[in-house]
């Protein structure tokens, strides 16, 4: 395992600022906050923790419309309180992602005022601005990923700019080489500040294409889903220059050691691998969402995980995703009593996992009154469900108000308040504890952290598949069902079980599982 590089052997742990913890009674998270909890994510085992944004924001889109690349927001505290969380993460033996938007930058960055001022201005073309149509509507029919045209119109200049999100978020112009020059000053100014890797939103958006052509309609939609949808991302997204692009980040990256470069992107599995890059000189970890999308049975996370490794470039390094920030949490997705089973996957796959902060306590998505509806997706587009505060609901750390969230109001409603990290904490059967020993068991064994993976099966509703690693072995049967089931086993013993009083062993060559139970088998002779 000494030859992995630190995000090989790691666990990732997304954090999203304004939940985590507030410090000041705003109702709001912040640093102060995040720094005041890192002692749980040292026992829970994770390796990093990654935020999302947390620079300066009119907040249209809370934070991921930036208004200072190079700053913290005052509600998150300031630069002072990042540097103290840098010294406390890294005191603790933890590593530090940040979140970096270059595909938009907010409306009220001082580079698009800039732009907007005049068509003469140096910064005009840092930013995608076009003459009306001849009919004088819109150039194209591109459309925003949060309702609408994703051209908005200046009156004053007599253009339209691009925005592929809000229109408070203008599309920066990555075919500038002076856009490139400043986003690299950017990931400079952090690095230097020590961070330790960043997750770039939106990777694959960045480029689009040249001729502005427009995309074709999708035959596979359907009225009552997402306005975008109903055209096919063909000239906005995944174009070949993008790759460049993310060469030259690789590259600056590289020259500060081992730091980490994610991509977020949602293509199908055969497009995602290109995002590894030629000679693997991309994304160290482009974000592999396929489990966030799969139907769960067994039948379809086996097809899943055999495709996605015989996509893999030669030496390309997996990773695995559960949840996230603009997904319905796995609990709900799978229910409580797969939720369980779900963290076991996701934690003996070959690769490197993240956990969305809240995952290891069974949170759950909270249903949100209309009135107190926040995120703009939903706002933009009301019925459709693309609304995702119900996953970035304050996390739950006791019984008092708001579950320790802060003192204040919070800026979301939280939860019920009997999942919380005290409450688990007395329950030695609780599934954060089942993390722990689950978390514990794979940094401990070479098998999980380092080895490879084979014979990936469905056996009725069991998910069934091997790490080796150097002559050792461990077997992974996952009971994604609700009713027992049986399989054939060779002589072992059950290293851990999704389940309170799991067997301890397979005796006879069957393994029982209950309902729900996933378990770690270990050979007779291996040492795992």
């Amino acid at each position: 395992m000494d030859k992995l590089a630190w995000w090989q052997r790691d666990i990732v742990y997304q954090v999203y600022p304004r939940s985590f913890q507030d410090s000041n009674g705003d109702g709001v998270g912040d640093l102060a906050g995040i720094a005041r909890r890192l002692d749980h994510l040292v026992s829970l085992g994770v390796g990093a923790v990654w935020l999302s944004p947390i620079q300066p924001s009119p907040m249209a889109d809370f934070g991921y419309d930036v208004a200072d690349y190079c700053d913290v927001d005052t509600v998150f505290g300031a630069l002072a309180d990042f540097d103290h969380l840098v010294a406390q993460t890294h005191g603790r033996g933890l590593r530090l992602i940040l979140d970096f938007v270059p595909n938009h930058s907010s409306d009220r960055h001082p580079w698009f005022l800039e732009s907007r001022g005049d068509r003469a201005n140096p910064r005009r073309d840092w930013y995608i601005w076009r003459d009306p149509a001849p009919d004088g509507g819109v150039p194209n029919n591109w459309l925003s990923h949060f309702g609408g045209s994703a051209w908005e119109w200046d009156e004053r200049t007599g253009q339209y700019y691009l925005h592929s999100f809000l229109k408070e978020q203008p599309d920066l112009n990555w075919r500038h080489p002076d856009v490139r020059a400043a986003m690299y000053d950017v990931l400079r100014f952090w690095l230097d500040r020590g961070v330790d890797g960043f997750r770039v939103d939106v990777i694959w958006l960045m480029i689009k294409d040249a001729l502005f052509r427009d995309n074709p309609p999708n035959p596979g939609w359907k009225p009552g889903e997402s306005s975008h949808d109903r055209l096919l991302d063909f000239y906005t997204a995944d174009q070949p220059e993008v790759h460049g692009i993310i060469a030259e980040m690789r590259g600056m990256l590289d020259r500060y050691g081992q730091r980490l470069l994610i991509g977020e992107i949602y293509l199908p599995v055969e497009r995602l691998v290109t995002y590894y890059g030629h000679e693997l000189g991309g994304a160290h970890l482009p974000f592999n969402f396929q489990l966030i999308r799969a139907p769960w049975n067994a039948g379809e996370v086996a097809r899943i995980i055999r495709d996605y490794e015989a996509a893999l470039p030669p030496g390309a390094w997996p990773n695995w995703v559960l949840g996230n920030h603009d997904q319905s949490r796995i609990a709900t997705r799978v229910g409580p009593a797969q939720a369980r089973v779900a963290a076991m996957l996701l934690l003996t796959l070959r690769g490197t996992p993240t956990i969305y902060y809240g995952e290891e306590i069974g949170m759950t998505d909270v249903p949100i009154p209309p009135a107190q509806v926040r995120d703009p997706a939903e706002r933009n587009q009301p019925g459709i469900g693309a609304g995702r505060d119900p996953q970035r609901t304050p996390m739950l750390w006791d019984a008092s108000a708001h579950g320790g969230f802060t003192t204040g109001e919070p800026w979301l409603p939280a939860g019920a308040l009997g999942g919380s990290v005290a409450a688990m904490e007395a329950d030695p059967d609780s599934i954060l504890h089942f993390y722990r020993r689950l978390i514990a068991l794979r940094r401990g064994s070479a098998v999980l952290t380092a080895g490879a993976i084979s014979d990936v099966v469905a056996r009725g509703n069991v998910l069934d598949f091997t790490r080796f690693h150097a002559g050792h072995g461990l077997r992974i049967l996952l009971n994604m069902g609700t009713e027992p089931a049986e399989v054939e086993a060779a002589p072992g013993r059950v290293l851990l079980s999704t389940l309170p009083g799991g067997p301890a062993q397979a005796d006879a060559g069957i393994l029982r599982l209950r309902a729900n139970e996933g378990v770690i088998l270990a050979p007779e002779d291996a040492a795992g």
